[in-house]
């Protein structure tokens, strides 16, 4: 995956190489122009020094003095040694041989000069001298101005360089800055939209369009946040149903139990009074047809008192439910609670059933056993509700239950609850194979009020226990369905052992 730091790193590293080439490319011009400088004061020298040879040239013609022909040779020989000094300079400037014409012209100049001086009467050798001097000094002074030319056109060709380069750069710079800025400022600013929706009540997850690593893991950690906010929302409002259901049948189990104590003592009294128990030996006197409509009315009111009874079991329940228990922890062995449990559903069995319990003796889980045992009801009651809707011959409700480590232990899809990772859990296993449940209705089979039971025959509450009473056991529980057909639920439970 790439890297928004690697691409700036990149990008920064990059400008510093141009621009450390740069400054190499201006100081080599910068050397380069240096010695054009220096060859171009080597010319001046030269051509100062021809000057005042001339000069000289021009005192000694006028006032005939020594000093001023000393002088002059002087200059002269002075001219001499830069030019021979100087030949490979001169040449790259004027052209090869240009150095050697001047010194000849020079040679010359100096030959004239002492004749001259030999016969300083003779005008025609001041003509000679004057010509061959002006020679000397007309190509001295060409040389100086070409020497100018170069060290200008370096100069000129080293400043538009520069600015070519800088203009590179420049653009470059820019060019940098707003590919960073798109990279940046675009998911940034998608994350604001996102982050005002929610501020809003929007839990939309975030999706950038963005390969960067930190960008992809920025949006993961937003993702995982809204998913956190979208579970801690569900489990409020879940509470908020749980506890107007709480408070909702509070009140009606307090209502139904006055007049269910009413039918239930109208009911003992109507069939002590009307129905007195007879001495040994003695019957009614009125023939078998009244004995037998006695035994029917009799057996009448011994229903209502029985349902009443099974009323009030309901009811307390229900007050069991609504109310706040004390939650018990302690070791719990679970091959003898789950023989208990079938036990209590005997009579609720399907026939034809199988039920194959394969749990260790010694594996024991810590909680509150009466919960845990509604745990068991519940999701038994439902197997066996399952299973009584297909007819197949080998109807089986398998129960088994070992050891493990959450994190190290066989994966399970959709377990929620609070298991930690590494903590010490008996997982729980029930495995029926029944029609199994769509796949469309395991994310919401824990809801409050969901079944897909007939109306009357259900009231949606009992898997949503069972889930509030795993997690308050600190475990987790999962469902799905099974590949050879039916339905499996997995419950962890904290280990006691």
């Amino acid at each position: 995956m790439r890297s928004l730091q690697s691409k700036i790193v990149f990008v920064y590293l990059a400008l510093a190489v141009l621009i450390i080439g740069l400054s190499a490319v201006a100081l080599i011009e910068l050397d380069r122009i240096a010695d054009k400088a220096r060859e171009s004061g080597k010319v001046a020298e030269l051509f100062d020094a021809t000057l005042e040879m001339r000069r000289f040239e021009k005192n000694h013609f006028l006032y005939g003095q020594d000093g001023d022909l000393e002088e002059h040779a002087r200059f002269a020989a002075r001219a001499r040694e830069l030019l021979r000094r100087d030949t490979l300079a001169i040449d790259a400037l004027a052209g090869p041989g240009a150095a050697a014409g001047l010194d000849a012209d020079l040679t010359r100049y100096m030959a004239a000069m002492a004749e001259h001086a030999r016969a300083p009467s003779n005008e025609a050798l001041a003509g000679g001298v004057r010509v061959l001097g002006n020679r000397v000094v007309t190509v001295g002074e060409r040389l100086a101005g070409q020497e100018r030319q170069s060290l200008n056109a370096a100069l000129t060709a080293h400043q538009r360089n520069l600015l070519v380069w800088l203009a590179v750069v420049a653009a470059l710079l820019v060019l940098t800055g707003v590919l960073l800025a798109r990279q940046v400022t675009r998911p940034l600013q998608a994350m604001e939209t996102r982050m005002e929706a929610v501020a809003n009540g929007q839990l939309t997850r975030l999706t950038l369009d963005s390969p960067e690593r930190e960008f992809v893991s920025l949006a993961e950690a937003f993702n995982h946040v809204l998913d956190e906010l979208e579970r801690r929302q569900h489990t409020l409002v879940r509470s908020e149903k749980l506890a107007s259901l709480g408070t909702l049948l509070s009140g009606v189990a307090h209502e139904l139990n006055n007049p269910l104590s009413n039918i239930s003592s109208s009911a003992q009294i109507l069939k002590e009074d009307a129905y007195p128990p007879l001495p040994p030996g003695e019957g009614r006197g009125e023939g078998a047809t009244l004995d037998t409509r006695e035994t029917f009315h009799r057996q009448l009111i011994e229903d209502i008192d029985s349902e009443t009874l099974r009323a009030r079991r309901i009811v307390r329940n229900l007050l069991d439910y609504a109310g706040d228990r004390d939650f018990k922890r302690a070791p719990v062995p679970l091959a003898e609670l789950v023989e208990e449990t079938l036990r209590f559903l005997k009579a609720k069995r399907p026939p034809g059933v199988t039920v194959r319990v394969d749990i260790a003796p010694d594996l024991a889980v810590s909680g509150d056993r009466p919960r845990l045992q509604q745990v068991l009801l519940n999701l038994i009651a439902n197997a066996f509700d399952a299973l009584a809707e297909v007819e197949r011959s080998d109807a089986e409700l398998a129960i088994t239950a070992r050891a493990g480590l959450v994190g190290k232990s066989d994966g399970f899809p959709a377990l929620f609850g609070q298991c930690r990772p590494g903590s010490s859990v008996i997982d729980l296993i029930l495995a029926d194979n029944g029609p199994g449940i769509p796949p469309e209705l395991l994310p919401r089979i824990f809801d409050p009020f969901f079944t897909t039971k007939a109306v009357g025959q259900g009231s949606g509450l009992g898997l949503f226990i069972t889930f509030e009473i795993i997690e308050e056991h600190g475990g987790c529980i999962g469902a799905a369905n099974r590949q050879e057909g039916g339905a499996e639920f997995r419950i962890r439970l904290p280990s006691a052992m």
